[in-house]
């Protein structure tokens, strides 16, 4: 597959002066804990990437569908997240909302939609954030860059996986979302985006940047 196929089975590591120690997350999860489920991830992945290359096999994010990978990486971190953090537990409910909640606050740590806890959404895009409800949550979002599908076919090199950033806050349904529509013909589904609103109040709450998007006396 050739030398830089292989380079970029090994996503970028993070740097600790990357992440804002005064980033305010709720029920018990720190900085740290956030950073190690990133690192359990970037493990993980430049495992599975490394193992994959060793049989001539393409990488995960080139391999699966731009949306299902991100949906991966969302899914792992808001697994690992728990591990770290003995406040919380993920949501046993199958696509229960949020994705991790408070232990012991639900019954058998499940419910189908409940007002506490932290939903994790994973995206390519450093804002325009979509889901399929707007929600009253506490939103916490992981940005990466990484190859794509179609990427060798466009002619573009090999990448590695590398996180952009991460922020989170308090989102209100009514004030901080907004519908997307669509044409007649389409068959997209209908979905949610962040508004300006709460995109600010996100990025008001930055839990890690990459040095790029920082600039000295402010954000980009």
């Amino acid at each position: 597959m050739g030398d830089l196929e292989l380079a970029a089975c090994q996503p970028i590591e993070l740097l600790a002066e990357h992440f804002n120690p005064n980033a305010d997350i709720p029920y018990g999860v720190t900085v740290e804990h956030v950073r190690a489920a990133m690192n359990d991830f970037l493990d993980f992945l430049g495992f599975m990437n490394t193992q994959l290359n060793s049989k001539v096999i393409q990488r995960l994010e080139t391999m699966l569908m731009t949306a299902n990978f991100s949906s991966m990486v969302g899914e792992f971190v808001g697994a690992a997240i728990p591990k770290h953090c003995d406040t919380l537990v993920g949501n046993a409910y199958h696509n229960g909302h949020p994705d991790m909640l408070p232990a012991n606050m639900y019954v058998n740590d499940s419910v189908q939609y409940g007002e506490e806890g932290i939903e994790i959404k994973a995206s390519r895009y450093l804002k325009g954030w979509q889901g399929h409800n707007a929600e009253n949550a506490w939103l916490m979002v992981f940005c990466f860059e990484a190859s794509r599908q179609k990427d060798a076919a466009d002619g573009k090199p090999p990448m590695p996986l590398r996180f952009l950033k991460v922020c989170g806050a308090q989102l209100s349904a009514e004030k901080d979302w907004r519908f997307s529509g669509r044409l007649k013909t389409s068959r997209r589904t209908i979905t949610a985006s962040v508004a300006a609103s709460g995109y600010e109040k996100m990025m008001a709450n930055w839990i890690y940047l990459a040095p790029e998007l920082q600039v000295q006396g402010g954000l980009l």
